[in-house]
C-alpha cells in the first residue's frame, strides 16, 4: 500500500466533498459531472482497494489485516451506498448524506495508511 495513494484518495474525497458542499448550499440535486467525479473516485478507490490488499497478502510487515481489510472495504461501500441516497432523496439532505459519506471516506483513507505503517493507536 503506497502512502501517496492513501493521501491522494483522502484528498478526491475531499476535494468531491466540497463539490456536494455547493451543491446542498444551493439546493441542487446531483448532476451528471459530480456523479462522473464520485464514479472515478470510486474506480481508483477499487483498485486501490485490490492493490492494497495484493500488498498486504505479499507483506512481510506486522499489519492487522482484518482492521485493514475492514477500514478499506468501508471507504470503498461507502461512496455507491451515499450515491444512490443521494439521487433518491431529492432534497438537499440527499446531497448532504455526500458530503459526510465524502467525509467519512477521507478518514478513512487516512486510518488505512496508520494502519499500513503501524502507526496507528
Amino acid at each position: 500500500m503506497n502512502e501517496v495513494v492513501g493521501y491522494a484518495l483522502a484528498v478526491g474525497a475531499l476535494l468531491v466533498g466540497a463539490w456536494a458542499v455547493v451543491l446542498m448550499v444551493r439546493d441542487r440535486q446531483v448532476d451528471n459531472g459530480f456523479f462522473y467525479a464520485t464514479a472515478a473516485l470510486e474506480l481508483v478507490l477499487v483498485g486501490a482497494f485490490v492493490a492494497g490488499c495484493v500488498a498486504l497478502a505479499g507483506t512481510s510487515r506486522d499489519v492487522d489485516g482484518v482492521l485493514f481489510v475492514s477500514y478499506f472495504l468501508a471507504a470503498v461501500l461507502a461512496v455507491p451506498v451515499a450515491l444512490v441516497w443521494a439521487i433518491a432523496e431529492k432534497s438537499r439532505w440527499g446531497t448532504g448524506v455526500l458530503v459526510v459519506a465524502m467525509l467519512t471516506v477521507a478518514v478513512l483513507m487516512v486510518r488505512v495508511v496508520d494502519i499500513w505503517t503501524g502507526s496507528y493507536v
